[in-house]
């Protein structure tokens, strides 16, 4: 197992083990599956801490929110933080934030993160925040959402050859009349495509934009055409910096000024319509294999489809 690997699941084990504060770190190298030496060698120069120091640091950071947020006894929350006595809790508090429980307690400050130079600390209500291993700006994330729905709309498009002809046909009786009246699934697998080639073929500077056939096997060909164009004029742009630049729309009648960042909000919000009536359309046909289409783990994250979880609604 790489180590990137190793220390995401050791993170893991040291969350779910918060409830557990006598457990020690011979403990937790065994479920680890490491020995104790390889473990806090590890974790240490993962994270500049040694894992009990680690584990101590959390514990204290979930006893301040609670603190500030819960009615819970002091004793009970020194008790849940590992401390044998209330006054052992006060000590190491009062070392960590400069103030005693009570005092902490009464203010209801909730500064409760401790410095840390990993980075990670205890989340509300039982968990942890990890930094990003990566920096990123809003436009890796605008990116990423492109990328997801390139790959959900051939994704999409390879579930068509399941269905015959009438099924692709079929209407959806929850098309939108203003975005796409009529649809069917046939028809917005094309507006999918339509819209790379529309932009791509403005920016290129043609002034008309070629019908294409839409059958399932054409619609993939035409896919593969159009995505480099529509990456190319307008994805690596703005990627570089170039969002607000401009150009004229000689296909528009009259034609109309745009820019590339405008052009990609665009497609990914209409996009965003489609494909989600296409994954419905399809799980109405039986094919149910793309869930919701739900860019959460693609653009970041290791949880579920978002929209199948239960939350808890009061």
């Amino acid at each position: 197992m790489a180590d990137a690997t190793r220390l995401r699941a050791i993170l893991e084990l040291v969350e779910e083990s918060l409830d557990e504060p006598d457990i020690d770190g011979a403990e937790l190298a065994s479920r680890a599956y490491l020995s104790r030496y390889h473990f806090d060698r590890l974790v240490h120069a993962a994270l500049g801490e040694p894992p009990g120091a680690f584990r101590r640091r959390l514990l204290l950071e979930r006893a301040a929110y609670r603190l500030a947020t819960a009615a819970d006894k002091v004793i009970e929350i020194a008790l849940e933080a590992g401390y044998a006595s209330p006054d052992a809790f006060a000590r190491a508090f009062a070392r960590a934030y400069g103030a005693p429980p009570s005092e902490f307690r009464r203010e209801r400050r909730l500064d409760y993160r401790l410095a840390a130079g990993n980075k990670i600390h205890f989340h509300p209500p039982g968990g942890l925040r990890l930094p990003a291993e990566d920096r990123s700006s809003t436009m890796d994330v605008l990116t990423g959402m492109y990328e997801h729905h390139i790959r959900l709309t051939g994704e999409i498009l390879d579930r068509l050859d399941r269905l015959d002809d009438a099924a692709l046909d079929r209407r959806i009786e929850l098309s939108v009349e203003h975005i796409d009246a009529d649809s069917s699934l046939r028809r917005l697998a094309d507006r999918l495509i339509r819209q790379l080639e529309m932009w791509a073929t403005a920016i290129e500077g043609g002034t008309q934009i070629p019908a294409g056939a839409t059958t399932v096997a054409a619609l993939r060909e035409r896919l593969t055409a159009a995505e480099p164009r529509f990456r190319a004029a307008v994805v690596a742009p703005v990627q570089d910096g170039r969002a607000q630049e401009t150009f004229i729309d000689a296909t528009c009648m009259p034609p109309q000024a745009f820019s590339l960042g405008g052009v990609l909000a665009h497609v990914l919000t209409f996009s965003a319509v489609r494909r989600t009536l296409a994954v419905g359309a399809l799980a109405s046909a039986g094919v149910t294999d793309l869930g919701a289409g739900d860019p959460m783990s693609y653009v970041g994250g290791a949880g579920q489809d978002a929209s199948t979880i239960t939350r808890n609604f009061e």
